[in-house]
């Protein structure tokens, strides 16, 4: 009975803090839709594939929520060498109630066994993986970018030798075409469309990155504060990946993906 309840308490205390990190899912700490209907399971960690999956003891490939697996094949072996490490160990998880469009469960996970290990979370903090919210269109752990932000001004991991990538530096920018992205500068102007919203980083007439906001993200991103006029002349940090159409230009899909500096660096004072 007291091993019962003692794996009773090893589930309950990863749970709580997988659960722990959803609630912090909007600003008022209420889940945007996309992210609701998330039901708790279990599982165990058999290996990790290519590309990040999760190859579990219940045959399903899985992927983490809330991160991008590293480009640059250095860093995506040295990711998939800190979850190997936790390979046999059970997960309490946290699961999407659909896979995507891969077959894969996308979730959150965390040990089981003594002190929970969260995976997203780890990866992230270890300066492993950056923080990305995908396809969908809300970051479900925005708690993630704190943890992803400790990591980058300490220069671990991936962050050691490609920090944010200055907006201004636009060759750099167009090189990186088809990858993925951390980018940071000015709003220079905010240009509303019906279906999409530019932010654009450098004065008309010149080149410069432009990030694009669809119409939802964009109505979002209005109802917390985001407006053209509260965005113009401001610094931001956006991430998604670059294409090349009239300059580098990054498509952001969820609103977490655009980040308020100015606001982040009176918060240090």
């Amino acid at each position: 009975m007291t091993g019962r309840m003692a794996a009773l308490g090893l589930v309950t205390g990863s749970l709580a803090l997988l659960t722990g990190a959803a609630e912090a899912a909007s600003p008022r700490g209420r889940e945007p839709p996309a992210c609701r209907g998330r039901v708790a399971g279990q599982d165990r960690l058999e290996s990790v594939a290519a590309g990040g999956e999760l190859v579990l003891a219940s045959g399903r490939r899985a992927r983490l929520d809330g991160l991008r697996w590293p480009d640059d094949p250095a860093a995506a072996e040295a990711a998939r060498a800190w979850l190997v490490g936790l390979a046999g160990r059970s997960l309490a998880t946290r699961e999407a109630p659909e896979p995507d469009r891969w077959g894969r469960i996308t979730l959150d996970a965390a040990t089981q066994e003594g002190e929970p290990v969260d995976l997203a979370g780890g990866l992230v903090a270890a300066g492993l993986a950056p923080v990305d919210a995908g396809e969908g269109d809300s970051l479900c752990r925005p708690g993630l970018l704190a943890l992803e932000e400790a990591a980058r001004r300490a220069g671990r991991g991936i962050w050691a030798g490609a920090p944010p990538v200055p907006a201004e530096e636009v060759g750099r920018l167009a090189a990186l075409a088809g990858r993925f992205a951390v980018v940071e500068g000015r709003v220079r102007n905010v240009g509303e469309r019906e279906r999409r919203t530019y932010l654009n980083f450098a004065p008309f007439g010149t080149e410069g990155v432009t990030v694009t906001v669809s119409k939802r993200t964009w109505r979002i991103m209005l109802e917390r504060g985001f407006s053209a006029v509260a965005l113009r002349g401001r610094r931001v940090r956006a991430r998604g990946i670059v294409e090349l159409w009239r300059g580098p230009t990054l498509d952001v899909g969820a609103a977490e993906m655009i980040e308020m500096l100015d606001e982040e660096q009176a918060q240090r004072r």
